[in-house]
């Protein structure tokens, strides 16, 4: 069984731009801060964990995707991007081809559904996979062979872990935001309930369907704080739970990501497309951290 590092680039993009100073510039004198830092991170990531198998996923649209079409406030609350930091996401898809990762990237898709996608495949043919990422939302994708890297905090999160953060299982984490929403996605859940109640909910009926299938039991069950509340709110807005749970779910079947393992295996870096590129972005010092291909 091959473990398959899966990398969230978004997170390690947007932390090195407002982390690092604006003053790292190209040659050309174009910002360089997200593409350094980015580069820092996978050189660091590769040297410390020593994948066999890597893949790097990236956000085309930063602040959307097919969601929108669905929801067209999804996301909408967030800061546009700074145009230098757009600017330089296709240097970090450069940057992780150059050190040796196969990539990833869609105009519809998240990196979340590229994940996603890559996963259920890479599982279902018997392998195992360690997803590098600050976003709890693949949470939903841990299991016995996905574990989740939160590569920042150096913290691993288990199906026992991920149980223990967020009060529900990894399958009931789209359930658990359809009823609770997320303020970071703009996903609305219902308004009232927050994460302890739908922990209790979803501890008590299991996902969101036989909830509202059995919607009628909620207001006799003294085991639930506030029940009856609760099943007013609940059944006032069913269609608000179910969307933002259709939301909240990482797609698996983006045609894109439908890579074999042979695909992903990583054999270090490629010492010609580096120094062009290392030369081009003006990057010296961290030339030294490279694990080139024999």
């Amino acid at each position: 069984m091959a473990i398959v590092y899966l990398v969230d680039a978004s997170p390690y993009i947007f932390r090195a731009h407002f982390s690092l100073p604006s003053s790292i510039k190209t040659p050309a004198g174009a910002p360089a801060a997200a593409s350094y830092g980015f580069a820092t991170f996978l050189l660091r990531l590769t040297a410390e964990d020593k994948p066999t198998h890597l893949a790097v996923t990236f956000d085309r649209n930063l602040n959307g995707s097919f969601r929108n079409a669905i929801y067209p406030p999804y996301k909408e609350q967030r800061v546009p991007p700074p145009p230098e930091l757009e600017a330089q996401i296709d240097v970090c898809v450069e940057v992780a081809a150059a050190l040796g990762a196969a990539t990833f990237i869609d105009d519809r898709f998240e990196a979340d559904d590229l994940i996603g996608t890559l996963c259920d495949r890479l599982t279902g043919a018997g392998h195992g996979a360690v997803i590098v990422t600050s976003d709890k939302d693949l949470a939903q994708l841990s299991s016995d062979r996905v574990t989740l890297y939160d590569f920042g905090k150096e913290t691993r999160y288990t199906p026992e872990t991920v149980r223990e953060k967020f009060g529900v299982r990894p399958d009931q984490i789209t359930d658990f935001l359809g009823l609770a929403g997320d303020t970071v996605d703009n996903i609305p859940g219902i308004k009232g309930i927050g994460a302890k109640s739908a922990a209790e909910l979803l501890a008590h009926f299991g996902h969101l369907e036989p909830l509202y299938e059995r919607l009628a039991e909620l207001p006799g069950l003294s085991s639930i704080r506030g029940a009856k509340s609760l099943h007013a709110k609940l059944a006032a807005n069913r269609d608000i739970a179910f969307l933002s749970k259709e939301l909240a779910t990482v797609a698996r079947d983006v045609p894109g990501a439908r890579a074999d393992l042979d695909d992903l295996e990583f054999h270090g870096a490629d010492r010609e497309a580096v120094e062009i590129l290392f030369d081009r972005l003006g990057f010296k010092t961290i030339r030294d951290r490279v694990r080139y291909r024999r």
